[in-house]
This record gives C-alpha cells, sequence and structure tokens, in this order.
C-alpha cells in the first residue's frame, strides 16, 4: 500500500492503461486497498528491492515463495486471471495451468520497458474473463 504518496512510475502507466482500457480516472494516490478488498493481489517475484536498483533482490529467495504463491493459486478450481507483466513475470507462466485459467501477458509498465504494455486491455479482458465464468468483474476504479 502507498497511501497518501505518489504513485511509482509503473503504476502511473498502469493507471494510464486503466484509463485508455475502461477510462477509470487516473488517482493521485498509490493506495490499492480497493483492488485488494476485490480479491486482486499484485505479487513480484522479488518482494524487495535495493532502492534505484531493479532486480537488486532476485536470486535471494524470493522466488521460492513467490512460486509456491502461484502454484497454490493456479491449483484452485475456480477460474483466475494471471497478469504477467515483464520477463521476470512471464517465466512464471509455467507455473499456471492456462486451460484452467486465463493468462495475460506483455511488456512490464516500467517507463524503462513498457513498449508493448500500452495497448494490451488486461484490465477489460480480465473482466470480460470472470464474467463469462460467473463471477464478478473488479471495479478498477480507485
Amino acid at each position: 500500500m502507498l497511501d497518501g504518496t505518489e504513485p511509482p512510475p509503473s503504476l502511473k502507466n498502469i493507471y494510464k492503461e486503466l484509463h485508455d482500457d475502461l477510462g477509470c480516472p487516473i488517482p493521485d494516490t498509490g493506495c490499492l486497498d480497493k483492488w485488494a478488498r476485490q480479491g486482486v493481489l499484485l505479487l513480484n517475484t522479488a518482494l524487495s528491492v535495493r532502492a534505484g536498483a531493479a532486480n537488486s533482490h532476485s536470486g535471494k529467495g524470493w522466488e521460492t515463495l513467490t512460486d509456491s504463491v502461484i502454484v497454490k493459486l493456479s491449483a484452485q478450481n475456480k477460474p483466475l486471471v494471471f497478469i504477467l507483466w515483464g520477463g521476470n513475470a512471464r517465466k512464471k507462466k509455467a507455473f499456471i495451468d492456462a486451460g484452467r485459467h486465463l493468462v495475460l501477458e506483455s511488456a512490464h509498465p516500467s517507463p524503462l520497458s513498457c513498449a508493448g504494455f500500452f495497448g494490451c486491455r488486461h484490465f477489460s479482458k480480465a473482466n470480460a474473463f470472470l464474467e463469462r465464468n460467473g463471477q464478478a468483474p473488479i471495479n478498477w476504479v480507485l
């Protein structure tokens, strides 16, 4: 949660795509509690990083935990949406039962690598899949 702080650059790009995809207003906060209460889990492959040093804590053990979380979620019978943004996330596709769940992939939303992220329309695709499977869509408005 980033309540009361300016969103980081990657989250700003996520907000821009959300606006372009579904017309949601672009918030000025990084607080994502509303998404979490609806079941949205944002999970990086490594759960910490040295400030200003992307991937600085990769290979330090976080992947064991995050891989386990993905495997447990994929084992659920309820159809889920997995959105894999960036190369590290896309490698996790091997842990997901794509026959039961929707897997959406694109570039990472980081300003350093976002070519291919904008226009992915993952938010509307996620909601369409949820509705086709008898589930409530996510209200992405923050």
